[in-house]
């Protein structure tokens, strides 16, 4: 398993489909995911910070599971078929339930845990993506990182759930 991070949430144009992007923590290859709009719209507000004034869906089950005494350690992206992804919740008991890869990130967001994705799933479905010409064998330009992280973070304090309605 290759531990990944969630870069944000995204509208795929022309179809104005949005997708979740995970990167590889110790690397540079990406996993696009299409998902549905609500699930965006769940991912895009945990990674806001934002608190609804009433528990959502995937804020309600981590209350349960925490009320209950357990943890969710990690989220897996464990398989793709015909671009569907399968996701699971790893328990702190050893408990694994199969999930939506869609609500397993957005749960992992708010349980703040872990997020893994088998070795199959990034050589199927994962891409480079680099500003750098493929030629070039120089390392990645820290500034490049840090512009780009900030250009996406722009993108984030700017979309709103009715961004993601179709």
């Amino acid at each position: 398993m290759i531990e990944v991070e969630i870069v944000g949430v995204r509208i795929e144009l022309p179809s104005n489909q949005p997708l979740v992007l995970l990167r590889e923590i110790n690397g540079e290859r990406h996993v696009p995911i299409w998902i549905g709009t609500p699930e965006a719209s769940a991912i895009a507000l945990a990674q806001q910070g934002v608190v609804p004034p009433r528990p959502m869906t995937h804020d309600l089950l981590v209350d349960v599971v925490e009320s209950l005494g357990h943890s969710i350690i990690s989220v897996n992206i464990v398989a793709v078929e015909d671009n569907i992804f399968y996701g699971q919740l790893q328990f702190d008991d050893g408990t694994v339930v199969s999930s939506r890869a869609s609500d397993a990130l957005a749960l992992a967001l708010r349980a703040k845990c872990r997020i893994w994705c088998a070795d199959a799933v990034m050589e199927e479905a994962g891409v480079r993506i680099t500003e750098h010409d493929e030629g070039e064998d120089s390392e990645p330009d820290p500034v490049d990182e840090e512009r780009e992280m900030r250009r996406f973070r722009e993108f984030l304090d700017d979309v709103e759930p009715e961004d993601f309605e179709g």
